[in-house]
């Protein structure tokens, strides 16, 4: 009978603690190798992360900053990177360990494998521990300082109000084109942005020519130079001039223009403005676009601005048939607001607005018949075909307008000269009346939602409701959430 041999395991006992152990190279058990041997040794306990306060980013080495939430794979990226031993060891897994948000310490839990002794492997966790120092950026230094600034760019318009300027705010709010601004001034024609970096400042000079004709014009300043190692340091401003032509102004075009935009009239309306003039002749709703370039190639200016506008009273619409979108083509009957009770002056106009104004309803135009423009222009067009009036939109009742409204608009952080306040005030309730009734403009800005009382703001348009059964209002799911502690907002 023969029996299998049975192998038996030899065992050794370890030379530290005398514990029964395979063998190995090191003679000793894996508790007396942890014991004997820190594989976290070339690792430091503590470490430092430069951190500033201003614009919230931390340092990474040499003299990037950059931006990182608490707990963030991007602050984990930056605290690995600043440790020098772990490239001598290989690392399993890295975790933050919570600690109070303003106590400027942030601990990492790492646990790392190394080989130690010849096919033996010890894996070990450790803590670091990082303080945040406080430390101002470059960018920071510069703004706290005076005349810091690298780049400017100069937005300019030639006109007498600041509804394009408005209207240019919230179109900058909506697309954050004013992120990377160190500073905003107001001056009396437009808007002062400074940077830090050129490189913003053509940005933002892109942005412009995307939303507003605009003509553009760059200069540099040089500052200082060092002849050592040949570098100089200089001054960049761009700037920015926006055509002087507005939604509803009256424009004569020059009769070069007008034949090549497919041989429209000269006397158009501006209907709107984006990165090129949109222009309709109001007598046929033939529409055309006058590009920046072809402006600026043989510029014009408008013949009458809504500051022009005299208040009219329909009294009879009859409509002719065209119609383009909104627009219905009408010969519609009209007399001035001023001149009831004193004569029965009436005038003929043919209009866009067939589909928009009833008998009974106020509108707004330009006098031709009394109007004396300083134009050549329009002086040498045949005086027998001119219109004598030409409506630009309807006018609503002012009762109305005194009711508070439910939304609000955002504003930029800004410094502002001392400027006229009452003619400020003006502009900015025309641009809000604009917003009221243009439900196209609304689209390309953000509307929020106001803490006016809503219950009040229902029984006043009750009470209005016999005057006005069409008055333009904002309705609520075009407006946004309420803003944020950190926003700007007019009041």
């Amino acid at each position: 009978m023969q029996f299998d041999p049975v192998v038996v395991e030899q065992l050794i006992l370890c030379c530290q603690c005398g514990t029964a152990i395979a063998p190995n190279p090191s003679n000793m058990c894996i508790n007396c190798i942890r014991n004997e041997v820190d594989i976290t040794d070339g690792i430091p306990k503590q470490a430092t992360l430069q951190f500033c306060r201003n614009c919230e980013r931390y340092l990474q080495p040499p003299n990037i900053w950059i931006r990182a939430e608490l707990e963030s794979r991007e602050l984990l990226s930056l605290c690995l990177k600043k440790l020098k031993g772990l490239n001598k060891v290989k690392l399993i897994d890295a975790g933050f360990i919570w600690t109070e948000p303003h106590s400027r310490r942030i601990k990492v839990k790492l646990t790392v494998q190394k080989e130690v002794f010849i096919s033996t492997m010890i894996q070990q966790i450790t803590e670091v521990e990082f303080i945040v120092n406080y430390q101002q950026c470059g960018d920071c230094t510069r703004l706290m300082a005076k005349n810091t600034w690298q780049a400017m760019v100069q937005v300019r318009q030639k006109v007498n109000h600041k509804r394009t300027f408005l209207f240019l705010e919230q179109l900058i709010l909506k697309h954050h084109a004013h992120k990377d601004t160190i500073n905003i001034k107001e001056v009396k024609d437009g808007l002062d942005f400074f940077y830090a970096h050129r490189s913003h400042a053509v940005k933002m000079v892109e942005f412009l020519n995307a939303v507003v004709p605009i003509k553009t014009k760059s200069s540099e300043r040089l500052i200082s130079t060092d002849i050592h190692n040949n570098t100089s340091n200089y001054k960049f401003t761009y700037s920015v001039e926006i055509v002087p032509i507005c939604k509803d102004d009256l424009v004569c075009l020059p009769l070069k223009i007008a034949r090549s935009l497919g041989n429209i009239s000269p006397l158009v309306l501006c209907y709107r403005v984006g990165n090129s003039i949109h222009v309709m002749d109001p007598n046929t709703l033939a529409v055309s676009e006058v590009s920046t370039s072809i402006y600026w190639r043989q510029p014009f200016n408008s013949l009458a601005t809504t500051k022009n506008l005299v208040e009219y009273y329909v009294l009879d619409v009859e409509p002719l048939g065209p119609t383009r979108g909104k627009y219905i083509l009408a010969d519609i009957l009209v007399a001035r607001s001023s001149d009831f009770g004193k004569n029965d002056t009436t005038f003929y106009a043919r209009s866009h607005l067939g589909g928009i104004l009833s008998p009974g309803d106020n509108a707004m135009g330009y006098d031709l018949s009394s109007s004396n423009f300083n134009d050549f222009t329009f002086d040498s067009l045949n005086q027998n075909y001119l219109p004598d009036v030409v409506l630009i939109k309807k006018s609503y009742s002012q009762k109305r307008r005194k009711n508070k409204r439910n939304w609000k608009l955002k504003s930029l952080a800004k410094e502002e000269e001392k400027l006229d306040l009452e003619k400020m005030d003006q502009d900015y309730e025309l641009f809000l009346r604009d917003l009221e009734e243009d439900s196209e403009l609304r689209q390309n800005i953000n509307l929020y939602k106001s803490n006016n009382n809503a219950m009040d703001i229902d029984t006043t348009v009750e009470e209005n409701n016999d005057e006005d059964d069409d008055f333009p209002e904002v309705k609520l799911e075009e407006l946004l959430d309420e803003l944020t502690l950190d926003d700007d907002v007019d009041p």
